[in-house]
C-alpha cells in the first residue's frame, strides 16, 4: 500500500492530539469490491442463514428473531433538532449496541468466524454434511469433538465477548487474551461462562501477539488483525441495513445520499461494514471513520505512505483512551488495504467529546451507550460546520437536506449497573461543561 501525498502536515496534528478531519485525497467514488470480496460477503450471509436455527437454540435471547443476529435502526431527528449536535438531513442512529448475546458490533464478524470453524471441523470429521441442519453442531457428537480444540483471540473486550461466548456455548475450550485497558466486567462475564481470560499489562496488540504465539497444533486462533472471516460476517451489516433504510422510506441515490459515520479501532467492523456498503450503494454511500485522539491508528496506516504497519506511538502517542473498544495502536493492513480508495475520510475525537456525545444520546434519545460507541455521532457537523466538509459536500454534490445520516453505534446494552452509573456520572460532569459554551466550527482544529 503506498501513498504519493505528503501528510506530514495531518501526522503533525495528530501527534499533538489535535481533533482533525482528514479527507481522503485516494477515494474512487465508483471503486466497487473485487469479486472475491463480494463472494466471501456472500458466503458470510449463507452461513449466517443456514446457522440460525442453531443459534435460536443455544441463546434464548435469540428466539424472537428466530436466530438472526441484527439490530433496530432507530430515527433519531430528537437529537439532530435540539441538542448542540446538529446538521441538516434525516438522522439514524445503527443500533448494535442491541445486538443479541454479545452486545456489540463484534457479534457479527465474532460469531460468524467461529460458525465458520465449527463448520468445516464438523464436516471433515463427518459429523455434517453440506446439507445438514447446523442444530447438529449443538448435539453430542459435535460438542465431544469441539471440546479437542481451542479457540484463542486477543482482544480489547468486545470481540473478545463475541467470540468467548460462542465458543463455550458450542463445546471449544476458549481462551481470551485482553490488554490491561479492557473493561473488567466484560472480562467478569467470560470468566462466568468458563472462559479463560489472560490479562496482559501492554496495549491490545501484544495480547494479540502473545496469543498467536501460544498456538498449539490443535488450537485455532481468530486474528482480528487479519481475518478475512472476521471482515466477511462484518460485511453482511450492509444488506441489513440496505432493508431497514428501504423500511423508513429513504431511497439512497445521487439526490440522496448516504453518510455513515462508524468507529474505528483495528478496522475489521467498519472496513468490513464499509466494503459491504459500497458493494451496494456504490459512489452514493460515503463512510468516514471516527478514532480516538489517543489512537488514530487508520488515519495513520492510510496517510503515513508505509506498505508495513505502523504504530501510533512512532509518533508519540500513548494509546490510552477511555474508548477501550477503539484502544487500538495498529492497524489491520487487510483491511487498510481493502478500503483505502473508499473510505471518505477520518475524524478524531478526544476523550471528553466521547462524554458529551454519550451524555447527549441519554439525555435527547433516552438510551445509554459505552463511550466508544457514541465516538462518530458529529460526524454531519464536521461536514456541515467546516470548510473542508462543506468543500466535500459540494465536490460530491451533495445536498445537506437530502442527505441521510447514519451514526454507528458499536456497544453498550450489556454495560451492568455499577459501570452505567460512572458513565452517567462522567457524562453529566462534560455535558454540564458542555452546555456552558456554545459548540461552533471554530473549535474544530482541521486538517485535510
Amino acid at each position: 500500500m503506498t501513498n504519493s501525498k505528503d501528510y506530514s502536515h495531518i501526522i503533525d496534528c495528530l501527534r499533538t492530539k489535535k481533533r482533525c478531519l482528514w479527507l481522503n485525497e485516494c477515494l474512487l467514488p465508483d471503486c466497487h469490491p473485487d469479486q472475491s470480496i463480494l463472494a466471501g460477503i456472500a458466503d458470510a450471509g449463507a452461513r449466517f442463514r443456514r446457522c440460525e436455527p442453531l443459534l435460536a437454540a443455544l441463546f434464548n435471547e435469540l428466539g424472537p428473531t428466530d436466530g438472526r443476529i441484527e439490530s433496530p435502526l432507530t430515527e433519531v431527528g430528537k437529537l439532530a433538532a435540539c441538542s448542540p449536535v446538529t446538521a441538516p438531513g434525516a438522522w439514524f442512529i445503527k443500533r448494535d449496541d442491541l445486538l443479541p448475546v454479545a452486545g456489540s458490533i463484534k457479534a457479527r464478524g465474532g460469531f460468524h468466524e467461529v460458525l465458520a470453524y465449527a463448520e468445516k471441523l464438523a464436516l471433515d470429521h463427518g459429523i455434517i454434511n453440506p446439507a445438514s441442519d447446523r442444530r447438529s453442531l449443538a448435539g453430542e457428537a459435535a460438542r465431544e469433538l469441539f471440546s479437542a480444540h481451542k479457540i484463542l483471540v486477543g482482544s480489547t473486550g468486545n470481540l473478545g465477548l463475541a467470540i468467548g461466548t460462542l465458543s463455550a456455548a458450542l463445546g471449544f475450550r476458549s481462551e481470551v487474551h485482553m490488554s490491561a485497558d479492557a473493561r473488567q466486567w466484560k472480562k467478569d462475564r467470560l470468566l462466568a461462562r468458563g472462559v479463560a481470560v489472560v490479562e496482559h499489562q501492554g496495549d491490545y496488540s501484544t495480547a494479540v501477539a502473545t496469543a498467536r504465539s501460544l498456538m498449539k497444533e490443535s488450537d485455532y486462533f481468530v486474528d482480528d488483525e487479519a481475518s478475512a472471516l472476521l471482515f466477511y460476517g462484518y460485511a453482511t451489516a450492509a444488506l441489513e441495513l440496505k432493508m431497514q433504510l428501504h423500511a423508513a422510506g429513504r431511497k439512497v441515490n445521487s439526490q440522496t445520499p448516504l453518510l455513515v459515520y462508524l468507529p474505528c479501532g483495528v478496522g475489521g467492523a467498519p472496513g468490513g461494514i464499509t466494503v459491504g456498503l459500497k458493494a451496494i450503494f456504490g459512489p452514493d454511500v460515503h463512510c468516514f471513520f471516527a478514532e480516538p485522539v489517543a489512537s488514530p491508528c487508520m488515519l495513520l496506516q492510510l496517510c503515513s505512505g508505509q506498505t508495513g504497519p505502523v504504530s501510533v506511538s512512532e509518533i508519540g502517542l500513548d494509546n490510552k483512551t477511555e474508548a477501550d473498544g477503539l484502544a487500538v495502536g495498529q492497524a489491520s493492513l487487510l483491511v487498510a488495504r481493502h478500503i483505502q480508495d473508499m473510505l471518505a475520510g477520518v475524524f478524531t475525537v478526544s476523550d471528553d467529546e466521547l462524554y458529551e456525545n454519550m451524555a447527549l444520546v441519554e439525555k435527547y434519545l433516552g438510551f445509554l451507550l459505552e463511550p466508544s460507541a457514541a465516538a462518530g455521532l458529529r460526524g454531519p457537523m464536521w461536514l456541515n460546520e467546516t470548510e473542508a466538509g462543506r468543500e466535500y459536500l459540494k465536490t460530491h454534490q451533495i445536498v445537506p437536506d437530502h442527505a441521510t445520516h447514519v451514526i454507528w453505534a458499536t456497544g453498550g446494552s450489556l454495560v451492568p449497573e455499577l459501570q452505567r452509573i460512572h458513565y452517567r456520572d462522567m457524562a453529566e460532569m462534560k455535558l454540564r461543561a458542555l452546555e456552558r459554551k456554545e459548540m461552533r466550527p471554530s473549535s474544530f482544529s482541521l486538517v485535510g
